[in-house]
């Protein structure tokens, strides 16, 4: 285990991320360009700071799939409003993850691994939920192929702890595949979700 945790994991990553985004090098340029128009000039990525691997900020990659329209007060819109069309698709499709293939190739992030959440939730976590930052972030996940965004918040994080301790390459393709099947099935997919921030559930 520690072998394919320290070198073999890490090694996959590379490979299997550099061939994704040569493969689909593509598709990638004209979904970008498609979300460029349909996003009404607000970009084709959306960025934003997430902790990594020892709670290191990096910053996350993901293709946009909302409009920056905003009310009369400057405001912006709730999601609802700025979803679009192309957006819609590529959240259901999980499209809109790929560009996170060159967060895992420059080593940001892994192919498995806890998703990366915000920084803000940091100084909430356990002792024992930290430990999710001693493995690199993942594209998906334990607790992605085991209910996702309907899971609770100590239920997510107990999956992301889970993973950590019983890491190994049959744990990883077990993942894999269940993510492709979730994918196929459109499994746990919410195109607008709303869930309750970390900080406020633990104030509950």
């Amino acid at each position: 285990m520690q072998l394919y945790r320290k070198f073999f994991k890490r090694t996959i990553d590379v490979v299997a991320s550099g061939g994704a985004l040569l493969v689909l090098s593509v598709p990638l340029a004209a979904v970008t360009v498609w979300l460029h128009f349909a996003n009404k000039g607000a970009g084709a990525f959306f960025r934003q700071e997430r902790p990594g691997k020892d709670g290191k900020i990096f910053r996350v990659v993901k293709f946009k799939s909302m409009t920056d329209e905003r009310d009369a007060e400057g405001n912006l819109l709730p999601n609802d409003k700025r979803l679009t069309k192309v957006g819609a698709f590529i959240r259901k499709t999980s499209i809109d993850e790929l560009p996170q293939l060159w967060n895992v190739f420059v080593g940001d992030m892994s192919l498995i691994g806890p998703r990366p959440l915000l920084p803000e939730y940091l100084p909430y976590y356990t002792e024992k939920e930290a430990h999710r930052h001693d493995v690199r972030p993942g594209i998906t996940g334990w607790a992605q192929v085991n209910g996702r965004n309907h899971l609770d918040w100590d239920h997510r994080l107990a999956l992301d702890v889970e993973y950590v301790e019983k890491l190994t390459f049959t744990f990883d393709w077990k993942i894999l595949m269940q993510t492709v099947r979730n994918v196929i099935e459109r499994k746990d997919i919410e195109v607008a979700p709303s869930g309750i921030p970390l900080n406020l559930a633990r104030k509950k």
